[in-house]
């Protein structure tokens, strides 16, 4: 290995003490090959191992907590104990090489698709009509009762149960990416006039505290509890970085392991108000004050752009997302000195070379992740 990747390969401590083997990350990402009923698949497996085997933190796909927060279709659901088995079988897949694995709870919101939720509903914190995954026209989500709204905070407090009943070493909140969670955050999404939308970021927290109190519960103190979120939206009024600032600040309090940001671009700057123009990883950073390290993510397709992620902006961990679809080698290459042979673009002629899901392979040929293609389509 080239000595200047280093700093890539260095361990790294949680706050629970938990030792990561390097400073990559698998991220959360979408692969469409779960069962029809959200069970774990032998595809989906043989995927998960395969992009788990090099990574210090492994994140499985964005599974549902409730089915009526079905967001894509072969989406992996940690809704029911009928789930367990199966994740007991990912559990160890991911494990097998030395990750800690994680599984990412999700409810869509308003972007649940009602062809996958029972009798086509769809909720949300106030009503929308939206397009979400690959749908031609708009659905409609209704107004989400209080009720129902304590009823998925429990829900996220049961699936964490699931994922430690079934052996995995942590989970990642999502709220991130226009589901539920950011839902409620966000005040083009929320716009409620009772305590939930008074206070947006009430929903998020309560979730984040009864996934820590079920983790006391049921877990152990190595248990890791991490939380990802979207830092701006471009919708208006959207979550601005005023309201991130608030967010990460109440997060730090929190018994979280880590905070992971969902951006496309790494160095991407904060598009309007008082902090306009500068880069908000180097803003999270600055509010998170190494209480707990971050995850920055975006636009990383080679071994240098790794690196200059980690040494520009002090990221303590760089997550793979794009890159580690097409070449699931990424981190071994650098590893044997051949960060060179990194496959950085997809190419619609070799699904031999890609490794992938056949149904994750169709959303390739469709376009569903931007990736750099050799047909430059």
């Amino acid at each position: 290995m080239n000595k200047k990747f280093q700093p890539l390969f260095e361990k790294l401590t949680l706050p629970n003490k938990v030792v990561l083997d390097n400073r990559f990350v698998l991220a959360p990402l979408t692969h469409v090959s779960s069962n029809d009923d959200g069970s774990i698949s032998n595809e989906e497996v043989v995927y998960m191992e395969q992009r788990s085997k090099d990574v210090g933190l492994a994140i499985s796909a964005a599974s549902n907590v409730t089915d009526l927060g079905k967001a894509f279709p072969g989406q992996p659901s940690v809704a029911h104990d009928s789930n367990i088995d199966g994740l007991k079988r990912l559990a160890q897949a991911m494990k097998k090489n030395g990750a800690k694995a994680v599984v990412q709870i999700h409810h869509g919101g308003a972007q649940s698709l009602p062809n996958l939720t029972p009798n086509g509903d769809v909720a949300a914190p106030t009503p929308i009509s939206l397009k979400s995954f690959g749908e031609q026209e708009e659905h409609h989500a209704r107004e989400i009762t209080e009720d129902e709204i304590k009823q998925t905070i429990k829900a996220f407090g049961e699936a964490t149960r699931r994922v430690i009943e079934a052996g995995f070493d942590g989970v990642e909140i999502h709220g991130a990416n226009h589901y539920l969670i950011h839902q409620f955050v966000s005040p083009y999404y929320n716009r409620r006039e009772d305590e939930w939308g008074k206070d947006r970021l009430k929903f998020a927290l309560n979730v984040v505290d009864e996934v820590t109190e079920t983790v006391q519960q049921y877990g152990n103190e190595d248990f890791i509890v991490g939380y990802r979120f979207s830092p701006e939206e471009a919708e208006s009024p959207g979550i601005s970085m005023e309201i991130t600032e608030s967010l990460v600040k109440h997060l730090i309090d929190k018994p979280l392991d880590y905070l992971h940001v969902s951006l496309m671009d790494i160095h991407s700057e904060t598009r309007e108000g008082k902090y306009a123009g500068q880069e908000r990883i180097k803003l999270l950073l600055e509010w998170i004050d190494g209480r707990m390290p971050l995850v920055g993510i975006g636009s990383i397709f080679t071994a240098e752009q790794a690196l200059e992620a980690i040494e520009s902006t002090n990221v303590e961990l760089v997550a793979l997302g794009r890159e580690i679809l097409l070449d699931h080698n990424f981190i071994s290459k650098i590893k044997d000195g051949k960060e060179d042979e990194i496959i950085s673009h997809f190419d619609p002629n070799r699904q031999d070379r890609h490794h992938l899901p056949p149904k994750l392979w169709e959303q390739f040929n469709k376009g569903f992740y931007p990736l750099p293609r050799t047909d430059n389509k």
